[in-house]
């Protein structure tokens, strides 16, 4: 078990000058967390003073080093191609069952990991639409990230269907009056992300999920910047499809395959259009007609990216310890703090997240003018956070791998910068 002891036996770090009030404040919350220990798991970064990007691209744990050493020397080495049936030909639908258990609310056999984002947005979405035969509109916003975007674009382009746009406020999200004006008999699918991208808003999934249903559309949500970091009901919500990725709060690292959920009610409806040979019946068959698999595993297409699996399982392990309840509340106390920080010390910053911390995901954007040169400059010093255009800054706070110190340290940094 993982030791999750106080943090006020770890050394003392001190890499930026900050004002003592603000140090004593960042130390003392650091020696109150219950999960400070877990950042002792993840493997240190040399030259860095504060990680606040942990919502693009989360940081590895130590242990999952010799898991991929141990995977090349044994079930790849050792075992080759009998690894198939000793495990890999299951890993998909085995893993997507821990992570639904661990962080959707998603009992078994509703979960796959496979593919990109891009791909099961794809998938999932043609698939919704087909299901609602007769039906032309999709919903979704314009503020959504550019990917989801995208796809719809081209699955409207390709079917003739209508895009029917709703325009949120950039900083409050999609609201459920928002959906209630743009939904109606003629649509087929809603899209749309759980946690805004650049504002962080959290959508209220169980109300507008139940306001697509009352108009016979499907609802797919986008649950990319709220997997791993805010606690997910997509059972007991109604929830029809989800699609998200695993290289954010997951730590599956860089590439890391997708996962997409389908509710049980809804397999034996839905039909996803990529039929590769994985997602048949009877995949060694070499059938001449293609027939697909039954329940979730029909949602996978080509051969399992068994080895981009490897890094999740270790942070799955680690959230299933430690609860996302007790996640959650760090992600919350980090966000609350770095808007502290910059509403104390970042003059000309706004805040452009929610300040309400029920509609608040795990990162926050910050607008200034300047944030564009800033985000360069402060990445040669060791702080990295990213930037959104047109200028906005956005601090992205892992809970299991980021301190106070370290947030007040970066946010300290930005305001050097800022002049």
């Amino acid at each position: 078990m993982t030791d999750l002891a106080p943090f006020a036996d770890l050394p003392s770090r001190s890499t930026v000058d900050l004002p003592a009030g603000l140090r004593e404040r960042a130390a003392a919350l650091d020696a109150a967390d219950p999960l400070a220990r877990c950042r002792e798991l993840f493997a240190p970064s040399e030259g860095l003073v504060a990680y606040l990007d942990g919502n693009s691209l989360g940081r590895p744990l130590t242990v999952t080093r010799e898991r991929l050493a141990s995977f090349v020397d044994g079930p790849w080495a050792a075992r080759l191609i009998r690894s198939w049936d000793e495990g890999w030909m299951d890993a998909p639908t085995e893993l997507g069952d821990t992570l639904g258990r661990v962080a959707l609310g998603a009992a078994a056999g509703q979960t796959v990991v496979a593919d990109s984002t891009t791909v099961l947005l794809y998938k999932l979405a043609r698939a919704a639409i087909d299901a609602r035969p007769g039906r032309s509109v999709i919903v979704a916003d314009t503020e959504n990230f550019p990917t989801d975007r995208f796809v719809l674009q081209g699955i409207a382009a390709e079917r003739g269907l209508e895009l029917r746009w709703i325009t949120p406020d950039a900083e409050a999200g999609v609201t459920p009056e928002d959906v209630a004006a743009a939904v109606g008999q003629d649509t087929a699918l809603v899209l749309l992300s759980h946690v805004a991208y650049k504002s962080g808003y959290i959508a209220d999934l169980p109300a507008i999920t139940r306001l697509v249903h009352d108009a016979g559309a499907l609802v797919l949500w986008d649950l990319c910047h709220s997997a791993g970091a805010v606690p997910l009901n997509l059972d007991a919500d109604g929830v029809d499809i989800a699609v998200g990725c695993t290289y954010k709060y997951l730590n599956g690292g860089p590439g890391s395959p997708a996962f997409a959920y389908l509710a049980a009610g809804l397999q034996d409806e839905v039909r996803q259009p990529v039929q590769g040979w994985m997602g048949a019946a009877d995949p060694f068959a070499m059938g001449a007609d293609y027939e697909p698999a039954t329940g979730i595993r029909q949602l996978i297409s080509g051969t399992p990216p068994v080895i981009g699996m490897l890094p999740m399982r270790d942070m799955l392990a680690l959230v299933e310890e430690v609860g996302m309840p007790a996640v959650r509340e760090k992600s919350l106390a980090l966000t609350g703090f770095a808007m502290a920080v910059a509403d104390e010390h970042l003059a000309g910053v706004r805040v452009a997240s929610p300040r309400d911390p029920e509609r608040r995901g795990s990162h926050i954007m910050l607008d200034h003018p300047d944030f564009k040169r800033v985000v360069a400059e402060a990445w040669a010093r060791g702080v990295v956070p990213d930037f959104r255009p047109p200028q906005g800054l956005r601090v992205g706070l892992s809970p299991l791998s980021t301190s106070f110190t370290e947030v007040a340290e970066g946010l300290w940094v930005i305001r050097d910068l800022l002049g």
